[in-house]
C-alpha cells in the first residue's frame, strides 16, 4: 500500500494494482536476487504533492517512509533580447526568475571580453517565489551573456542568453579617424585649406572692386555736368592766358606785301632819302600818311617802319 501525506493513493495485489487516482500508477518486478520490488509513479507532479510518502504491507507492521520534496522550475528571462552598449563604459544586465520553488541559484556565463565583471542576486519585492540577478560589467567587445538558474537538490537548470553589441564612443571614433590619416592625406588637407583661404581673399577683393565701380556709376548726371563745366572754364582761362602771353610773330607777311616788295624800285631821290632817315629812330605807334607830290614826279614810298602785325596762337 502506498500512502501520500497519510492517505492511501495506490494498492498493489499479486494480480494487479488497485488504482484510485490516475496520477498514481505502479510497476512491480523482481530483481536479480529474486526480491520483490514495487514502484509508485506520480504523473504530473505538483507542488502540493510535497510531503511524507509511506510504503506498507497489509497484515504487517513493517513500513518504509520518505519525504517527497517537489521543486518547481518557473520562468527565466532577460528583459531585452539584444543589448547595445558603449565600449569601456560600465553597464548592467538584469535576469529574473519567476515562480521558482525553491528559489534557484543564478549564475552568469560571460562570453564577452571585459575589463571587469560581477553579479549579485536579491528577492524581488512582493514576489516570494521570484529572484533577480544583476550583472555589472565593462565590455570591450561583442559577445553573448548567459543567465543560468540551478535548483539546489536536483540536476535541473534553465538558461537564457542575450547578445551584447559594443559600439565605440564618438570621441574615440574622432581620435582614431584623425590618428589613422596618412601623411599624404594630412598634406592634402593643408593644401586645400590654404587654397580655400586664398580663394576667399580673392573673392573679397573682387567684391570690393565691384562695389566701388558701382558707386562710381551711381553718380548723378548733375554732378557730372558740374565737373565738365568746371573743366571747360579751366580750359578757357588757360587758353586766354596763353593768348595774352604769346609772342608776336613779326616775320609774318601777307601776299600783298610780298607783291609790293618785289616791284622794281625807282631811283632814289632826295625826298625818299629824307623820308628814310627817320627809320633809324624807334617806330612810331601809328603809320605816317604819305602826302601826294607834284604830278610831274610820281613817287612810291614804303612804310617799313611799321609792318603789319599778325598773331599766331595754337590752342591745345
Amino acid at each position: 500500500m502506498w500512502a501520500l501525506q497519510g492517505t492511501v493513493v495506490l494498492s498493489v495485489t499479486p494480480r494487479e494494482p488497485i488504482i484510485t487516482n490516475d496520477r498514481f500508477t505502479s510497476e512491480s518486478y523482481e530483481d536479480v536476487d529474486g526480491n520483490f520490488i514495487s514502484e509508485m509513479i506520480i504523473h504530473n507532479a505538483q507542488l502540493s504533492d510535497s510531503g511524507w510518502v509511506k510504503c506498507s504491507l497489509q497484515n504487517s507492521d513493517r513500513e518504509g517512509l520518505a519525504f517527497l520534496a517537489v521543486q518547481v522550475m518557473g520562468a527565466l528571462y532577460i528583459p531585452n533580447d539584444s543589448i547595445v552598449v558603449t565600449e569601456d563604459e560600465p553597464c548592467t544586465v538584469t535576469c529574473r526568475a519567476l515562480g521558482w520553488s525553491p528559489l534557484p541559484n543564478i549564475s552568469w556565463e560571460v562570453a564577452v571580453p571585459v575589463s571587469q565583471s560581477s553579479y549579485y542576486s536579491f528577492l524581488e519585492p512582493g514576489e516570494p517565489r521570484s529572484t533577480v540577478s544583476v550583472l555589472a560589467l565593462t565590455p570591450q567587445g561583442n559577445g553573448t551573456l548567459t543567465c543560468v538558474a540551478n535548483l539546489r537538490s536536483v540536476q535541473a537548470h534553465k538558461a537564457v542568453a542575450v547578445n551584447l553589441t559594443v559600439v565605440q564612443s564618438p570621441s574615440d571614433n574622432t581620435e582614431k579617424s584623425g590618428a589613422s590619416l596618412p601623411t599624404w592625406a594630412i598634406a592634402l588637407l593643408a593644401v586645400l585649406c590654404v587654397s580655400v583661404f586664398i580663394l576667399i581673399v580673392v573673392l573679397i577683393i573682387v567684391f570690393c572692386c565691384c562695389c566701388s565701380s558701382r558707386r562710381k556709376k551711381k553718380e548723378s548726371v548733375y554732378q557730372i555736368k558740374i565737373r565738365n563745366f568746371e573743366k571747360d572754364n579751366t580750359k578757357k582761362g588757360t587758353s586766354e592766358t596763353k593768348l595774352k602771353n604769346e609772342n608776336e610773330n613779326y616775320a609774318f607777311s601777307s601776299d600783298e606785301l610780298r607783291t609790293t616788295q618785289t616791284a622794281p624800285l625807282p631811283p632814289k631821290s632826295k625826298e625818299a632819302s629824307a623820308q628814310r632817315q627817320p627809320s633809324s629812330s624807334p617806330p612810331p605807334q601809328e603809320p605816317r600818311k604819305q602826302q601826294p607830290g607834284p604830278a610831274s614826279r610820281p613817287q612810291v614810298s614804303f612804310n617799313i617802319a611799321s609792318p603789319q602785325k599778325v598773331r599766331s596762337a595754337t590752342l591745345v
